[in-house]
């Protein structure tokens, strides 16, 4: 008997579990997205947007259930676009059958991403329609498309990325600066001054330098009403401290402080010398002077050093020391809730382990007097301070050799850099024994860090001494300005002459100027 096959026609769709014959409208939502917010992409923008939604409304087998867009946001990844994120939800929640989109690489350049939404909505029955390359998921032919179409697309973004790696190098190593102006203090597009705003930046290296911490500058600037770099009301200490480090404001540039890890995260990394920085001296003009600027990274070397923590909450904190134990006094208040209510200073390890310290306490008005008294002790000698200063400050603060030292290394470094990359090119072209090559390419680094270790001290010696001699003129300039003996406490005088107080006991009472005198009250 002859075989006979009878075909039984299907009567599901394969994907969804509805019956092929159903004349339920699909729920279909548009998306659009461009990755630049200038106006001519705004513009592309707004006919996706219009385009679609009068192309989902003039089919009758459809039902429009909304737009999602992303405006201004780049594909590499669907981390941060939230109107994505959103219509995945959507459909996901049975809220869409069908998602009309203009092209693989609107939707996402990145192949992984890509196809596990395609997947995933797939699962859930969604279809997505490619308008451009005219591909319909849940079409057999559909996901080898979508992985071909993605991955193109994925190779073009880390072209685009390479080439504008490439040109933002090329600048930097051109010594061209570019910061984002608008969050940016102090300085307008072309690195012009903006006085107002550097007024403020001015404040905040002067109240520094008075012996307030970053934590009371941003208390300060907050109570008065300036806006933060980002226009916002509330300043907080590492905004303040980003401020003190930043060798713009003394006119200098460094370039490439951060890098792009990977094109696809776009995530940056801090460049701790995975590749090359540049360091272009007098880049811009400046707002701080290099001698000020250098004076604030050595006091901020040395309260990170400090064993104690230092505080800048009043102009007397981290500057009164006691005599037992060498801490700071902090301050204490007594009777915070009555009319005897005082602010007194003492010795922070006062009552700590089994040996108390012996020091006295001091009020405010204490420590004024004291200054007063020391002062004017000083005064007689003033003019004797004064001739001797240059001389002082040449002694102590001359960089000659140190300069010559840093040309030098400069040169060995850069002979020592040339060098190892001619050994990496001759083991890329030349066969070696690799264990030679090896051991001959980690001396040559090894002997690179070692003159970059001594390079990087005599850098630091070099600012320390800059910073010395700034001290030192200011606390002349100081002393040079005040023509008589003081009758009232003086802030500024007392931040601008006064190193320390040390506090033995009640009648040995040291105060320590800035140029190294010591007077006992």
């Amino acid at each position: 008997m002859a075989k006979r096959v009878m075909v039984i026609p299907a009567s599901l769709r394969q994907f969804t579990a509805e019956p092929i014959n159903t004349r339920n409208k699909r729920k279909t939502a548009g998306y659009a997205r461009v990755s630049t917010d200038s106006e001519e992409q705004a513009t592309s923008y707004e006919a996706q947007m219009d385009y679609y939604q009068e192309y989902i409304k003039s089919r009758e087998d459809w039902e429009f259930v909304g737009m999602y867009s992303d405006e201004g946001i780049t594909a590499t990844n669907t981390k941060h676009r939230d109107g994505f994120n959103q219509m995945v939800e959507d459909a996901l929640a049975g809220k869409i059958d069908l998602i009309i989109t203009k092209s693989v690489s609107r939707f996402a350049r990145n192949t992984v991403d890509s196809l596990t939404t395609v997947r995933k909505l797939k699962e859930h029955g969604v279809e997505i329609y490619f308008e451009k390359e005219n591909i319909w998921t849940l079409d057999a032919k559909g996901e080898l498309l979508i992985t071909i179409m993605s991955s193109l697309a994925q190779e073009e973004s880390r072209s685009i990325s390479e080439n504008t790696t490439w040109g933002q190098r090329k600048r930097f190593a051109d010594g061209r600066a570019s910061v984002a102006y608008k969050n940016f203090l102090g300085y307008e597009k072309g690195f012009k001054i903006n006085e107002e705003e550097a007024e403020t930046i001015r404040l905040i290296y002067k109240w520094f330098l008075e012996g307030h911490s970053s934590f009371a500058i941003a208390r300060k600037l907050t109570d008065r009403g300036i806006p933060t770099p980002m226009h916002k009301k509330k300043w907080h200490a590492s905004v303040v401290t980003n401020i003190l480090k930043n060798e713009k404001y003394k006119g200098d540039a460094l370039l490439q402080k951060y890098y792009t890890t990977d094109f696809l995260t776009k995530k940056l990394k801090k460049n701790e010398g995975e590749i090359q920085q540049y360091y272009v001296e007098g880049h811009h003009e400046a707002i701080i002077s290099p001698a000020v600027f250098d004076l604030v990274q050595a006091e901020l070397l040395r309260r990170n050093s400090s064993s104690s923590k230092h505080s800048g909450v009043s102009i007397f904190s981290s500057k009164i020391k006691c005599g037992d134990c060498g801490s700071w006094f902090g301050s204490k208040i007594w009777h915070s809730n009555d009319k005897y209510r005082k602010v007194i200073f003492q010795c922070n390890n006062k009552f700590k382990g089994k040996c108390k310290c012996t020091t006295p306490h001091l009020t405010e008005q204490q420590i004024k007097n004291i200054f007063l008294s020391a002062f004017n002790k000083l005064m007689p000698e003033k003019n004797e301070i004064l001739g001797n200063m240059e001389i002082i400050i040449q002694t102590l603060c001359d960089n000659k050799s140190l300069e010559e030292q840093v040309r030098d290394l400069e040169n060995e470094i850069a002979i020592l850099v040339e060098m190892t990359q001619d050994l990496i090119r001759q083991n890329a072209h030349i066969a070696q024994n690799q264990e030679e090559y090896q051991k001959h390419y980690e001396g040559m680094i090894e002997k690179y860090e070692s003159k970059k270790e001594e390079y990087d001290g005599l850098q630091m010696k070099i600012s320390e001494r800059n910073a010395k001699a700034e001290i030192l003129r200011k606390y002349a300039s100081c002393l040079a300005e005040q023509k008589y003996a003081l009758i009232e406490f003086d802030g500024s005088l007392w931040s601008g002459l006064v190193d320390f107080v040390t506090v033995y006991n009640k009648k040995d009472i040291r105060v320590t100027f800035k140029d190294g005198t010591e007077i006992t009250v």
